[in-house]
């Protein structure tokens, strides 16, 4: 530590005699940082705004001599280009200019090597000390989206400092990262949020706005609280049940539970909210057992896509419940439907030929085909896909989408079924969004069910800049559901932040609409094998085995301290049970929780809060200190203060011992802060008991 402390100030002397490194930077470098080019096989060309979205060309693409790369224009104003490698690991830059000016979109290549870590220790003045467990060969180091020159970066075996531009000092946030990688392998990113140019130590510096800061909260209006009876307008149609009809949730209801302070005792920081469009009147699609049809209480069958449905409330109330969650420090992201509209809508019935063929060639009804042809498959009969590949549907969807973020004061989207929608449409929405709203920063987060390399291919700067991260609930599923090794989830967490970034806003869930309850398949009441919608329908699906608490938790505690942001579907916060849709939609309970409810709901807020108070959760770096097929110990790293988690999904205590890796200060006081035994040497070995299906976090006590 001594030996850092003397570095940082030789570095921040030098820090302290710089000038300004950057003058009039373009918009593009004062919004969030741009997501990295990631290099794939082949030689498909690159599109310029899925990078700068508001740029349509530049004067030119340049490469460094030394990178390896080859980059050459696809078209003339570089709107598209190729770009290939020499083979080698790659940590470079590109640079975009316009007028004299210049952007930077990194540029990787390679494998993750989970031995290649690293982690900020520490900061003194304009001066970032990082640590690295091998010593790298390349490192990048960017602010704001400008590549920072090489004299601002000292390399010292595994000790790196970066001297911060004083231009940082003009910004209420920017960002510092670094990319770094040895001959075979590359390292995890690290993010740095400054605040006028000084490294954010607290979050109580943090605001709503801070993208890695949120924790997410996913509601159903209607099935959240019934605050205006007079808007209610079931159906009460006799070919209705009344699981799948309207049960007067409203958007007052979603400003009264602010209010009364629901949110903010849980520790929400963003809610989501289901679609709001107007949807239709009557009954639609059809269950045969038991029989009934179903009403529009979902939102998902957009009748008209510019009108508030009148059974959630008005334009006014919609404006007040997003006032009131502002006041409230809270964001509010808008589910929307793009895909398809309501067969009855006027706007299809006006242009009948937006829609897409319902029959195959081959004579077949292209329903429900969403991998054989997913970008052309209808839901159903009723909700036919729009053809979005044509640009005379495009523009007018992409205009009702962006009406909502310019009529309305919305942080953002959840895009519904982004997979079945061509990326054409993903990125003349961005386009229009950064031109059109200009007040503030929004936050899109998708829905695709896939690889990696498929739900990726839509996270890019110029279209979405999330989506949820369906395979790592479904490893964690069947690790808690059918017994499989605790391995394989710490294989995919590894997998997604190789291909999303250390520092992703990937979406971890605990469930959602479309899925059985989670706690009543870890308490064995729903067979994983089963279908879930069918015996939502044929039995009282309840929690089961009181072990479903401790296997919902489990997931939560995972949620709430890896990298990406956690969301918790609504009655998950205290264990509502069920099959899948509607059985999952069951009406809100804020009140007469049982003792195991309530205690679940304590435990979730405390998790929550523990998140959002600890750096290291938000913005730390991540690395596995012992795995077993039972149990699962990580490590988060911000600025030298420590996070260790430990996940037990065994059914017997375990006691795992492991060490401190290079540049973590064993003496620094910590604590547990859900009660386990645990020690840590003077050599930095750490000893930690956990009882069956259970976890702890240790923080530094400060």
């Amino acid at each position: 530590m001594k030996k850092l402390f003397l570095m940082l100030m030789a570095a921040a002397t030098l820090s302290a005699c710089q000038g300004r490194l950057f003058t009039e930077l373009p918009a593009e470098a004062t919004s969030s940082p741009i997501i990295p080019l990631r290099l794939m096989a082949g030689n498909e060309p690159h599109y310029l705004t899925d990078y700068l979205p508001t740029w349509e060309g530049a004067d030119s693409l340049t490469v460094a001599p030394q990178s390896g790369l080859t980059i050459a224009p696809v078209k003339e104003d570089w709107s598209e280009f190729t770009l290939t490698s020499n083979g080698a690991v790659t940590v470079s830059t590109i640079e975009a200019w316009r007028a004299g000016k210049c952007l930077s979109i990194v540029v990787l290549d390679g494998p993750r090597n989970q031995a290649a870590q690293l982690f900020s220790s520490g900061a003194m003045m304009q001066t970032v000390a990082l640590t690295a467990s091998v010593e790298p060969t390349k490192i990048v180091a960017l602010w704001q989206n400008c590549l920072l020159p090489a004299e601002q970066i000292i390399c010292n075996g595994r000790t790196i400092e970066v001297l911060l531009p004083r231009d940082a000092a003009d910004h209420e946030r920017s960002f510092l990262r670094l990319y770094a990688a040895t001959n075979d392998a590359l390292f995890n990113d690290v993010l740095i949020p400054l605040a006028k140019g000084k490294v954010v130590r607290s979050t109580d510096c943090l605001t709503r706005h801070d993208q890695q800061a949120q924790v997410l909260y996913s509601l159903m209006i209607d099935r959240f609280y019934d605050a205006d009876p007079t808007n209610n307008q079931p159906l009460n149609s006799s070919e209705v049940l009344p699981q799948a009809d309207y049960q007067g949730g409203d958007l007052k209801g979603i400003t009264a539970k602010i209010k009364e302070g629901f949110f903010e005792r849980l520790g929400i920081s963003t809610i989501w909210i289901s679609p709001i469009t107007q949807n239709p009147r009557d009954a639609w699609g059809l269950n045969l057992n038991p029989r009934t049809k179903f009403s529009g209480y979902h939102g998902y069958w957009p009748i008209y896509t510019t009108e508030v449905d009148d059974r959630f409330g008005t334009s006014e109330e919609l404006k007040e419940m997003l006032a009131t969650a502002h006041e409230a420090n809270m964001n509010v992201v808008l589910d929307y439907v793009a895909n398809h509209l309501h067969i009855n809508s006027p706007v299809l019935q006006e242009h009948p030929d937006w829609i897409i063929p319902l029959l195959l060639p081959d004579g077949r009804k292209n329903l429900g085909l969403w991998d054989e042809y997913r970008l052309t498959t209808w839901f159903d009969e009723h909700i036919p896909s729009l053809d979005l590949e044509r640009d005379e549907v495009a523009q007018p969807m992409t205009d009702s989408a962006t009406f909502w973020m310019t009529e309305y004061d919305f942080d953002g989207f959840r895009h519904d079924a982004c997979k079945h929608i061509p990326l054409g449409y993903w990125r003349l929405l961005t386009k229009k969004l950064r031109e059109r709203v200009t007040d503030r920063e929004l936050w899109q987060i998708g829905e695709t069910y896939g690889s990696p390399e498929l739900i990726g291919s839509y996270v890019r700067s110029g279209m979405i800049n999330a989506q949820f991260d369906f395979n790592v609930y479904h490893t964690a599923l069947d690790v808690l559901t059918r017994g499989h090794s605790i391995r394989r989830m710490a294989a995919v967490v590894e997998e997604s932040q190789a291909a999303y970034g250390a520092h992703h806003t990937m979406g971890n869930i605990t469930g959602n609409h479309d899925k059985g309850r989670l706690i009543s398949l870890a308490g064995g009441t729903l067979n994983p094998d089963e279908d879930h919608k069918a015996a939502g329908w044929l039995r009282t699906i309840e929690v089961g085995d009181p072990v479903g608490y401790k296997k919902l938790a489990l997931v939560n505690a995972m949620n709430m301290t890896l990298a990406g942001v956690p969301c918790i579907y609504q009655g998950d916060e205290y264990g509502e049970p069920g099959g899948n849709d509607p059985d999952n939609r069951r009406m809100m309970r804020f009140e007469g929780y049982n003792e195991t409810e309530q205690a679940q709901f304590d435990l979730t807020s405390r998790l929550i809060h523990l998140r959002r108070s600890t750096m290291p959760l938000l913005y730390g770096d991540m690395m596995t200190l012992a795995l077993t097929d039972q149990v699962w110990v990580y490590l988060r790293v911000y600025m030298g203060e420590w996070v260790v988690v430990a996940l037990n999904n065994g059914a017997e205590e375990q006691t795992v011992e492991c060490k401190l890796p290079f540049g973590i200060d064993p003496k620094q006081p910590c604590k547990a802060n859900f009660g386990k035994a645990f020690s840590i040497d003077a050599e930095g070995k750490l000893t930690l008991t956990i009882p069956a299906n259970e976890f702890e976090v240790l923080t530094i006590n400060e």
